[in-house]
């Protein structure tokens, strides 16, 4: 933990929460400091949507302590509201109301607000502003809700899970908003499932699974402590059993997904030099390969035996 509290914008120590006999978050402990964004990276079930709901206020947790801007979320609810923004996984309002109406009735919930005006501009809604919620696309819905986010200028904003259910241009769309939020040095904690989105977004991640805090750094740092070496990414004419690849000199993994092979080599010219080799005494031949360093992906794997989409 950092020993310049007065920067943190969140700290939390030793954090747990149970549902029943569900141990959700089992004493994880991070801070956030002043101006990052920073990222919760784990599967479905983590805890991540606990930990952004204990930090709102509207869980209590079981134990641990949590402070935000400098105040207890579960005593002071009312004070944090002002100075916190949030958008859950789904932005669900009324299917009548209209976009600018949205905007007029999150602005009344706090004694000061940012321009409607500027928001709807910074937000591709200006000419969205008479239509109907029900009418909006799922993009247009998420970018009102990151709208409605940041209706009371906060000093931190809380986002889960942004983009899910997004297609590939939408996700875009978001990051280069979120990106903006980083420039401003406003800062946010973002969760997300997606590594390219905690790769490309985060100043710092923390991986979260099965309620525990299992690495936390820059995305290049826990690249870097990965003992995984570099990723090959392998099309073969012909399959051949991941075991057999694993045998190959300076292979330190591989495993097969939809047909293509995913092999941690290191040092990486020996491992490929050996793949050659082995693939010309089988009378194999390789299709393509893509050399790439390791990714938050391959820590995951690494620690947890698993893959976070599974």
């Amino acid at each position: 933990m950092s020993n310049d509290a007065h920067s943190a914008v969140v700290r939390v120590e030793g954090l747990r929460k149970h549902y029943g006999d569900l141990e959700a978050l089992r004493g994880i402990d991070f801070e956030i400091q002043a101006g990052e964004v920073f990222g919760l990276l784990g599967p479905n079930g983590a805890g991540k949507t606990t930990t952004i709901e204990i930090l709102e206020g509207l869980r209590r947790p079981d134990g641990g302590t949590v402070t935000v801007c400098g105040m207890d979320p579960g005593r002071e609810p009312t004070a944090l509201k002002e100075r916190i923004g949030a958008q859950l996984q789904a932005t669900v309002l009324p299917d009548k109301i209209r976009v600018e109406e949205a905007l007029a009735l999150f602005a009344s919930f706090y004694r000061e607000s940012a321009s409607l005006e500027m928001l709807l501009e910074r937000f591709g809604l200006a000419e969205k502003r008479r239509a109907f919620f029900g009418k909006l696309s799922g993009g247009q819905k998420q970018r009102l809700g990151l709208a409605l986010a940041l209706v009371n200028n906060p000093e931190l904003v809380l986002l889960d899970e942004p983009t899910v259910g997004l297609d590939a241009q939408l996700r875009r769309e978001i990051y280069a908003l979120i990106e903006r939020f980083r420039e401003e040095r406003r800062t946010t904690l973002l969760t997300t499932h997606y590594i390219e989105e905690a790769e490309r977004l985060c100043d710092r991640v923390a991986i979260l699974d099965r309620g525990q805090v299992i690495a936390l750094g820059t995305p290049r740092e826990l690249v870097l402590r990965s003992s995984q070496g570099t990723r090959l990414e392998v099309s073969l004419a012909q399959p051949v059993s991941p075991d057999r690849l694993k045998q190959l000199d300076a292979v330190l993994d591989c495993r097969e997904v939809d047909g293509r092979y995913f092999l941690h080599a290191q040092p990486t010219a020996v491992a490929v030099a050996a793949l050659v080799r082995f693939l010309e005494a089988e009378g194999n031949a390789l299709l393509d390969l893509h050399i790439a360093p390791p990714t938050l992906e391959d820590v995951f794997v690494e620690m947890t035996g698993r893959r976070i989409e599974e």
